[in-house]
């Protein structure tokens, strides 16, 4: 699905060695118009500075916080005559909240770029993992959530809009099957949980 905007996963090393069922990596795939690296810490990632360098670019980085532009407000700063004729181009930290904030902290080049965010318009969709928050999103729920504002915001065109979310539900499908079967090492005794019922544990509550 071809996109104006360009894409950057920033993925953490844990993200990239570890997990199995990796949105951001899928969602890499499904967007020709971008790009994965690795690392814990960018300022001497010449690529990603690089990037950030090239006046062809509009960066920006997904981080909330009070200090970032909401683009599901009606009156959001960032138009296209911010962009002023430059490629937005966005950086995701595909990580846990833990591991996104220390990459954060050791990666000053991130630290000053304009920040967005958006509101959530619908809880996460993720089945089998536990989100550690109201409001946390996987990596490919987030790309399906900017391209719907950017496009309301004539930012961008979101052409396919069920292909992010029908893809992220056949890979849930098919790890659900994996883990209902005895035969294989995964398998669960009890079924996986609604999302929009679980609670989140004091030890897993994200701490801004």
């Amino acid at each position: 699905m071809d996109t104006r905007t360009r894409f950057v996963f920033l993925m953490h090393p844990k993200e990239f060695k570890e997990e199995k069922a990796n949105t951001g990596r899928l969602t890499h795939l499904c967007l020709p118009n971008s790009k994965i690296h690795v690392g814990a810490g960018f300022d001497s990632h010449e690529e990603v500075r690089e990037l950030l360098r090239d006046p062809k670019y509009y960066p920006v980085l997904v981080y909330p916080g009070p200090n970032a532009v909401n683009l599901s407000q009606p009156q959001t700063a960032l138009t296209t005559g911010t962009l002023g004729g430059r490629m937005l181009l966005v950086l995701l930290l595909d990580a846990t909240w833990a591991c996104a904030r220390k990459m954060l902290r050791l990666s000053t080049c991130l630290q000053q770029l304009p920040r967005v965010m958006f509101t959530p318009t619908t809880p996460s969709r993720y089945v089998i993992k536990q989100q550690p928050q109201e409001g946390c999103l996987s990596t490919l729920e987030t790309v399906h959530e900017l391209l719907v504002v950017l496009e309301r915001a004539q930012l961008d065109t979101y052409s396919m809009p069920g292909q992010l979310l029908s893809l992220f539900q056949r890979m849930q499908d098919f790890q659900i099957r994996c883990a209902n079967d005895p035969a294989l090492p995964g398998y669960r005794k009890k079924p996986y949980g609604d999302p929009k019922a679980r609670t989140v544990s004091k030890r897993r509550e994200y701490i801004k």
